[in-house]
Order: structure tokens, then sequence, then C-alpha cells
């Protein structure tokens, strides 16, 4: 097999090696438009896995390399003067010329012919069975069939220089700078004996305003030398970018191909996929693409052409997953304002926990006395003693809670004419005695016809209100607070059960819907009468006297549902709200109704009581609909109107919606909007793990969690979380003690075998 690789990085070098180990008699040319000295950057990073990968397919290179890397374990975050160290995170880094020289001379030995100072014409490729295109994120070739591969470029908001110096850094060093113009911050790492990569990054804005925008290679050099002139300690800056005509600052291209084949063209690399630099992956990419890609191109076991989907299908879901946490690190570092009043150990946790990749737990296997530390400074904002972030208490108002485990509202479908029974006592109770320090009920409705399904919950009859009263009363004697989230369907309503079909309209026994405008759910769904003014002035009052009934209930929040799709989340979104009067068109138009009722349920609910409203951050529909910026603006205005809570959730508005699945997956909407209006979020959305929750509230991602599905699974699921963390702490039902402490014994034991086996 005659094979032509262009580009002669470490993506087409690792491939050559690879495939040469696997069929000694291919004849493979690498053709490199430089020369073999010549490389941007300094320094590459490597984890552990990686090495064992290398040494897996060339232990001979893999040694080379092994014996070339420099070895850190702390991480140094300088920030207000402070720094804070984290140790235990296991980094080790080559500089990229070394690699290349390791690369190019193994490459060499096994009779890879390497072309140097070779320019390929991507519309004249040379004659070959095979041409694999490792050309890098600029790839000539994936340009020229852009066509048939269909890149997917993003170019991302901040601009960044790729520099080094002889001051050696014993940690990897992130340092934060003020200036006039905005921040600028480094990262920097040892990667040889006196040598560090040192990356500045920052906005365009700052960029600008600091007049990186004028300055050549030198001057930025020196400039930067003067910013970070107290991590420098009198070193120069150095741009190995001289090829690079002007400035070598750039802005950093994500780019995914939705194909990486095209005849006898292969994309390998960078030229198919990249993470951003702040997770330092994509290097490793570039080795396993080359791994797998010879295995495929000498297996015996399928036809080339099927290996090759294979190839492409088994590498992009690994390149999906590392740019999922890329794009979560990427943005941390875009919105860094967001975190700029934070202490600095939450911000170093903050930036530490950034792509989700690390968790709470890992952090404290990494290093248990920094977490110590940072547990402690958590919980002394609220005045107790060291305990894990989900056990320190939170307060609203005059409602004080035990813990930040909140029971999220979940729809049980079970009440007759909006009247809850014994399983809805059951359903809560348990759950209270289960440990949360806040039980929700379902979205519990404030007029028969305003209800999803016929077994939706209701607050609209003295009966309702002593049904619940005795359910919350039970709650209240388990030491845990309870919330009432009161909604109207709106255009979502007069449905069947869920399990009997979700959002399918009733075959009969349905009533008359309203909305903002008389758009259906769906093309099945009934067509909604648009509101009148007489309309509105009615459900306002349903929704006063629901509030006012919730008070006789005892219940100690009260939550207005706007989200989902529901009659305000109708009001607030474009894509259902059409209307040409002065509560459709502008965002703040379309707000005016839901703060009218929200406002009037204020004044009706007890001042030393909080209240909560429900917001869906996105519609997933992209400018069309609500983005995560208008979320922040609308929790703005409820904020403004006497919220103390933004339960921050999305989607379910439209089913034109595409949500973007994952761990955690709706937390980052709760950091904007918190982060931004420093006001309280609650975050909900896949979060299922112990990690989860306290990464979330340590981090400042919000204040508060629900968690659904696992409560439906597990009533008890934070005295479980208080068991498997070993603290002892919680409140425990007297009469569950003893399997409380046994839970703690098993998983102790459980978890100390797993570590021998480790």
């Amino acid at each position: 097999m005659k094979i032509a690789c262009i580009g002669g990085g470490p993506a087409g070098l690792y491939f050559a090696i690879a495939m040469k180990l696997r069929d000694p008699f291919c004849e493979i040319d690498i053709y490199e438009r430089n020369k073999p000295g010549d490389t941007f950057g300094w320094g590459v990073v490597f984890s552990d896995q990686t090495m064992a990968n290398l040494a897996a397919t060339d232990p001979q290179s893999a040694q080379l390399i092994a014996d070339s890397l420099a070895h850190w374990d702390d991480i140094e975050v300088h920030f207000k003067n402070t720094v804070e160290s984290s140790g235990g995170h296991g980094f080790c880094g080559i500089g990229r010329k070394r690699l290349l020289a390791i690369l190019q001379d193994r490459a060499a030995e096994l009779g890879v012919n390497l072309h140097f100072e070779t320019e390929t014409d991507p519309a004249n490729l040379p004659d070959a069975d095979l041409v694999i295109a490792a050309d890098g994120i600029n790839s000539r070739i994936r340009e020229q069939y852009a066509d048939v591969f269909k890149p997917d470029i993003d170019v991302r908001a901040n601009k960044f220089v790729w520099l080094g110096t002889h001051k050696v850094f014993d940690a990897f060093t992130f340092a934060f700078k003020e200036t006039a113009h905005g921040w600028v911050w480094a990262h920097a790492y040892r990667f040889d004996d006196d040598l560090s990569t040192f990356i500045v990054e920052c906005s365009e804005e700052t960029w600008r305003g600091l007049g990186f925008d004028q300055m050549d290679q030198d001057e930025t050099c020196r400039a930067c030398e003067a910013l970070f002139a107290d991590q420098l300690d009198g070193h120069e800056l150095m741009s190995n970018a001289r090829h690079l005509r002007g400035s070598a600052w750039l802005n950093f291209r994500r780019v995914l191909c939705e194909n990486w084949t095209h005849r006898n063209v292969i994309l390998l690399g960078d030229a198919a996929h990249t993470a951003h630099f702040s997770i330092g992956s994509g290097t490793k990419l570039a080795f396993e693409d080359a791994i797998m890609l010879a295995e495929v191109l000498t297996s015996k076991s399928q036809p080339i052409e099927e290996g090759l989907k294979e190839y492409q299908a088994v590498r992009t879901v690994e390149v999906l997953k590392l740019q999922s946490a890329a794009r979560n690190s990427t943005e941390w570092f875009e919105t860094l304002d967001r975190y700029l009043d934070f202490e600095p150990k939450q911000f170093a946790y903050s930036l530490l926990t950034r792509s989700q990749r690390i968790s709470h737990e890992n952090l404290r296997e990494r290093d248990a006395k920094w977490m110590a530390r940072m547990e402690g400074w958590f919980a002394s904002q609220q005045g107790v003693s060291v305990r894990p972030p989900m056990f320190v208490p939170y307060a609203l108002r005059g409602m004080e809670l035990k813990n930040r485990v909140v029971v999220s509202p979940m729809c049980m479908y079970s009440s007759d004419d909006g009247l809850i029974n014994d399983f809805h006592f059951v359903h809560y109770g348990s759950r209270a005695m289960g440990g949360a320090g806040l039980i929700y009920t379902e979205m519990t409705n404030v007029a028969a016809d305003a209800r999803i399904s016929p077994g939706c919950a209701g607050i609209y009859t003295d009966e309702h209100v002593a049904a619940w009263k005795r359910v919350v009363d039970h709650v209240h004697a388990n030491n845990a607070k309870m919330a009432i989230q009161i909604g109207h369907a709106g255009r979502k309503g007069a449905t069947k059960l869920s399990w009997e079909g979700n959002n399918e309209p009733l075959e009969s026994g349905g009533w008359e819907l309203i909305g903002p405008s008389p758009i259906p759910w769906s093309e099945k769904n009934q067509i909604p009468r648009e509101m009148t003014r007489e309309d509105m002035d009615r459900v306002k009052d349903e929704f006063v006297t629901a509030t006012k009934r919730a008070l006789e209930a005892g219940f100690d929040m009260v939550e207005m549902h706007g989200a989902h799709g529901y009659l305000f989340s109708s009001f607030i979104t474009p894509v259902s709200n059409q209307r040409d009067d002065e509560y459709g068109g502008s965002l703040e138009n379309r707000l005016r109704y839901p703060l009218e009722v929200f406002t009037a349920m204020r004044a009706v609910w007890p001042a030393d009581r909080p209240m909560a409203v429900r917001l869906s951050a996105t519609d997933w529909v992209g400018e069309d609909g609500i983005t995560p910026d208008d979320a922040v603006l609308v929790a703005k205005a409820f904020a403004a109107a006497g919220a103390d809570l933004i339960d921050v959730s999305a989607g379910q508005t439209t089913p034109a919606g595409e949500p973007v699945y994952g761990r955690m997956f709706q937390t980052p909407f709760s950091d904007q909007i918190r982060n931004t209006l420093h006001c309280s979020t609650m975050a909900v959305g896949n979060i299922y793990e112990v990690d989860h929750v306290n990464s979330i509230l340590a981090a400042g991602r919000a204040d508060l969690v629900a968690l659904a599905r696992p409560h439906l699974a597990d009533p008890y699921w934070t005295l479980r979380a208080a068991a498997e963390l070993g603290y002892r702490g919680v409140d425990v039902p007297n009469q569950y003690i003893a399997g409380h402490v046994q839970l703690a014994r098993n998983l102790k034991r459980a978890a100390e075998m797993q570590e021998m086996k480790v």
C-alpha cells in the first residue's frame, strides 16, 4: 500500500509509525511544508493514559518521550494577590520540538520517507492509494473538499498568544491580572529543564484596549512581561512563531467534520477536530486517531470501507466527549467576569472544575487538605462547622433550610379533580423523612381548567387546602420545608396522563384552552383561545387566590411556574406569543403579564416568606426563541419584582426544540443567571450523583440543587448521600438510625475494598 501523509506534525508522524509497525511493507511519504525544527507552540501536555496508549503502540518512542517528560503535581491559581495551590494533579509535559524530533527520527528509522519544506497542492494531491490529511487546524485539504467533509468551525471569542520563557514553573500556573481595560491571564507550565509554555489570553475588547492589536511579536512579549512581572521573576518571554507575519495572537477555532473520508482522502487529528488548549487534549486526540486508523487499515477482519466508518464513528464519540468538556472550559474563560467577585478559594475551585471532568470527590482524592480548607471556607459563609457543601444550611428570607438538597417538582398525575390523596401523603412524606431540605409539590393548578391532565393536583377549593395542609404538617414534623409550585397549563392543557400519552390530547372530557396566541402545542392538540383582558384578570385573580390558599395550607415558599411551555412561559417566549398588543412583540411586552401576576401574588404573600419563579432559560431553537442571554433579563425582571429564587430549567416550550443533553446540562444556565445578577438560583436537569450536587454548590453555579428522577428511585437519596460521604450531622428519623449506621458502615467497607483492588 502506498500512502501519502500531508502534514508532519505529531498526528501524521505517529500515524506513519503505527502503520509501519503493523505493515512494514507499506510505503509512506510525509510531506511537511515547514523545516524539521519549525513549530508553532512550545510544550505539549500528556496524561498517564496517553502515555500508556503510546507505550502499547510503540514502546521505543514512548520510552524516549517518557525520558524527556517534565512532571508536576500542583496547580497554582494567582488571583487578587493570593495564591491557591492544589496538588495531586499528575501532569507531564514535553517540548513540542523535542517531541517532533523523536517522532521524526523514529519514523525515518522505520523507513518512512520525510519531505520537508514541501508544499502540497490540495487540488493536485500526490499519487497514492491513500492520502492522509494531517495538515492541521487550518487544513487546506479539508477546505478544498469542504462540500464533502462539511466542517463545522466555531471561532471562539477570546484572543490568545502562545509564548515561551526560561522561567521554570514548578506548578501548572494560572495567573490573573486586572488592567484598566479588563482582565488578562496566563496558562503557564514547564516542559523542559529550563523552558516553560506561557499562553496569554484575554477578551478581544481587552486585547484592543491594551493595544495588542497594534503590536508585533516582540512588542507583545515585552508588554506581557510587564503584566506578569510577578510570575516571571525577570525572565523574558519569547515567540517561536517568527514565520507568521505581524502579531501571533489568534482566536481558537473549534473544528468538527461531518465526514472524515472522501474517496481515498482521510482526515486525521486537528484537520478533523480540535479541542481547546485549556484542557490540553489536542495531541492526545491526534495520537489516538493515528493508532486506530493504523489498526483499521491493517485489519483482516473487515473491509477497509467498513473499518473507516468505524474509525469515524468511534473517534467521533471520543472527540465529542472532549469537545463538551473543552466547551465548558472555554466558556469559563470567555465569561470570566461572572466569577471575579468570588473569594480566591471559590474562584480556584470554579476554575479547577470548569470542564466538569474533575468533580468534588475527585479533587478530594487529589488534595484532601486543600479540599478541607475549601469546605471549611464554604461552611463558614453560613456560620457552621466544616461539612460537605450540600449539608451547609441556606436561608431565603425567613425560610431556613437545613441543607441544599431539593426534591424537584414532579407531576404525579394521581389526583381526583385536583384533590391529592394518601398516595401524595406517602410520596411527599417519605421524601421529607429521606433528609431533603426542601420538598416541592408537583405543579399545582389554580383552577380545574388550568390543569395539564385530569390527574393533576389543584389548590382551588377548601378541600384541596385541607389535603395539602396534612402533607405540609407532616413535612414540617420531619424538619423539612415545603414549597408549592403554582401553575396554569395554558396551551398544554387537557391532555392524557403522561403514561397514557405524553402531551396527547384527551379524546373526551377535555376543556377549553387559553393562551397568549391561538397557536396549538402541536397539530394534534387543541387550538387555544387568545386571552382577552377579561381572561387575564380572571387568571390573575385565580393565582392570587391560590397564593392565599397556599398560606392557609402552611407552605414555606410559593413558586410561580413560568417554564416548560405552560401559560406564563407561553407569554414569555416568541415561539408561542405572537400578539400585536402591549403583551406581545418585545421581550419587555411579553413579560408584562407574567410580571403583573407575580407582583399580585407577592402582594398577598408574607414579606418574611420567599417566592420563586421557574424559568426555561432557552427554547433550544436558537435566536428565534428565548436564549440564555434573554433568560438573564427575564430573571432580572422577576428578581426586581420580589423573586428570591430563580429556579432555572430549560426547554419544553415547543416541540421544535433541540436540547443538548448531558450530565448537569442545564446547570450552566443557572451559573449564568446567578453570577451575572448575583441572585439565588436553583440548578436542575440530569443531576443525579452526590458529586454533582457538591460540585455545583462549591463552584458557585447555584445555591440549591433540585433532583427529580433520583428522588423517584430513592426517597432517601439525601440520607444515602450522607452515609456515602461519612457525614454524621444529617437528620435521620429515630426509627431509621440503625439502618443508616449500617448503610454508612457498608459503604465505607465497599470503598476500602475498592481502594485495595486499585
